[in-house]
């Protein structure tokens, strides 16, 4: 029952930290990105890879407020490796130019946090004519992940490591409507 806070079978529970699961771990070598990586689960991932070694890239829509965090986990961790660069899963364009930036600069890719999101959001469309919530939480994640798969796969032959693909998502998957996911009406204000 580890959602009550009791251990589960790895000796962790909901209320273990980050630092915590990832005692005794050594990431160096190990690139990542994490997107959203400016506050939240994304802030903390960051920091902690980083305290493990791991060369961190923070993907973020605002870089100013990227470097800011990236500073702040300097003072913490002097070591640290960690790179911002600029991503805006709302538009498909930022995807692409973020992965095209990425894979021109040869870096290694062992691990991808899909972990940015927005939430109840006022109705919108992205610059790409999609609602926004679905364009940020969906559709950027899927195309980010499908353009750095080839690096992701080569990182894998290279270093003889297996590549990790890690997706978040909230607890609103458990309130769908009744009928299913109403694709008709993604970019219905209505609905």
């Amino acid at each position: 029952m580890w959602f009550l806070g009791w251990k589960g079978e790895s000796g962790f529970s909901a209320s273990s930290t980050a630092e915590q699961v990832t005692q005794g771990i050594d990431g160096h070598g190990l690139t990542a990105i994490v997107t959203g990586a400016t506050s939240g689960l994304g802030l903390e991932t960051t920091r902690v890879l980083a305290l493990r070694g791991v060369h961190v890239v923070m993907a973020v829509r605002n870089v100013e407020s990227g470097t800011k965090v990236k500073e702040t986990i300097l003072k913490e961790i002097p070591s640290a490796k960690i790179d911002v660069m600029e991503l805006d899963l709302c538009s498909m364009a930022s995807v692409r130019k973020f992965a095209s930036d990425y894979i021109s600069s040869e870096r290694p890719l062992n691990i991808l946090i899909n972990n940015a999101g927005v939430m109840a959001t006022p109705f919108q469309l992205s610059q790409d004519n999609i609602e926004m919530q679905f364009a940020t939480n969906h559709l950027g994640h899927f195309l980010l992940t499908n353009l750095l798969l080839q690096t992701m796969k080569k990182t894998v032959r290279e270093c003889k490591r297996e590549g990790r693909i890690v997706i978040l998502s909230s607890e609103a998957h458990r309130l769908p409507y009744q009928e299913g996911i109403r694709f008709d009406k993604i970019n219905d204000e209505s609905v």
